[in-house]
């Protein structure tokens, strides 16, 4: 889900999908005034009248865009209705990005937060329009070859900037529990698919037994994102540069492989799979692997057990929308068809893990 005054260089019709805005669905009204008079107690500088818009996209948390003769602002908020019991934290969301923007790394403005139900029936915070560009094609056909490298440099040394982070020293060194971190998510992964599970999948249930017997060991600890990839940032409008990284929800403390791999994912993924990545000048995958260890001085482990784990965590992630979808709380009519790709995911983890020694 797009926030910003965004220009696509890439994909206009996904931006036409997920990123444009539209009236305020009638099943995610709120009392505007409140909120209008809420924003001018507790947002500097906020001047009205306020016009209210909703995003297309976000599927996981439903996202407005804000208009004022002055600014534009972006507000996101907790579902209406049942919820899953870790999910949706939007608190969490304001704290890592009103952190990490006191350390100049590129993220919206955290304006503020309000977990007071009573103002517009669920809690939210509001941030800034961030102005910039999103690239939906990861074979960037609208830039040079030049810029191409650029900006996937930006992308990958970005990533290792967050990782690089004393998560005390910023104040987040109680934003994840302790132990590891692949365990913990493994769990919660399981745990959120069972209560939204509405089907039967033996490749899933194969990775779910695999998994927990088999997890690596942690050697440290940063600042994860959780779903860092190329649609979930905003490139300056001008500049083959990261703008601000978005989509905080899944962030939290934990193993910086996580983040790493899901990030060497996009390679093995359709876009840059049957890519020729040497006439485009995009980094191979080795090569995006090296410009990350550059810069965080890891080593890269054998990825076949990181990419079943990534592949089995997104299973997850859309077996818990396919519950929402079917309680009534999706977000948007795209979730169906995100819904679907629980199937195809489990099948392709099972098959990461048989790489990785999984029989």
């Amino acid at each position: 889900m797009k926030r910003g005054s965004v220009t696509v260089a890439d994909g206009v019709r996904k931006d036409e999908e997920f990123s444009g805005t539209k009236p305020v669905e009638e099943r995610h009204r709120f009392d505007e005034l409140r909120l209008e008079a809420w924003m001018r107690d507790n947002v500097e500088g906020f001047e009205g009248p306020l016009v209210v818009l909703q995003f297309k996209g976000g599927q996981s948390n439903p996202t407005y865009r804000l208009n004022t003769p002055k600014r534009s602002y972006v507000m996101r908020r907790k579902p209406f209705g049942k919820l899953l019991p870790s999910a949706h934290a939007v608190d969490r969301e304001y704290r890592v990005i009103a952190a990490l923007g006191k350390q100049g790394f590129p993220v919206a403005h955290a304006y503020a937060l309000c977990q007071d139900d009573s103002v517009i029936g669920a809690a939210f915070y509001i941030m800034s329009m961030e102005e910039g560009r999103v690239f939906w094609d990861p074979t960037l056909p609208s830039q040079d070859n030049d810029s191409r490298r650029k900006i996937f440099t930006s992308k990958i040394e970005t990533l290792a900037k967050l990782h690089m982070y004393d998560p005390v020293a910023i104040g987040l060194g109680d934003f994840g529990k302790p132990g590891n971190y692949f365990a913990r998510q493994i769990d919660r992964w399981t745990k959120q698919y069972r209560a939204s599970e509405t089907q039967h999948i033996p490749e899933f249930e194969k990775v779910a037994e695999w998994l927990p017997r088999t997890v690596p060991e942690q050697a440290r600890v940063s600042i994860v994102h959780g779903d860092y990839r190329l649609d979930n940032m905003i490139f300056h409008a001008t500049e083959p540069r990261v703008q601000a990284v978005l989509d905080w929800e899944l962030s939290t403390l934990g193993d910086p492989m996580a983040d790493f791999t899901y990030l060497l994912m996009q390679w093995i993924m359709p876009g840059l799979e049957d890519a020729d990545l040497k006439a485009l000048n995009i980094p191979s995958l080795e090569e995006a692997a090296q410009i990350y260890c550059n810069v965080t001085k890891m080593t890269v482990p054998d990825l076949n057990w990181y990419f079943a784990y990534n592949l089995f965590r997104l299973a997850g992630i859309t077996q818990g929308i396919a519950g929402r979808v079917r309680d009534g709380t999706a977000a948007n009519a795209k979730a169906l068809e995100s819904a679907k790709r629980t199937v195809p995911l489990s099948k392709a983890s099972w098959d990461y893990a048989q790489k990785a020694g999984a029989v």
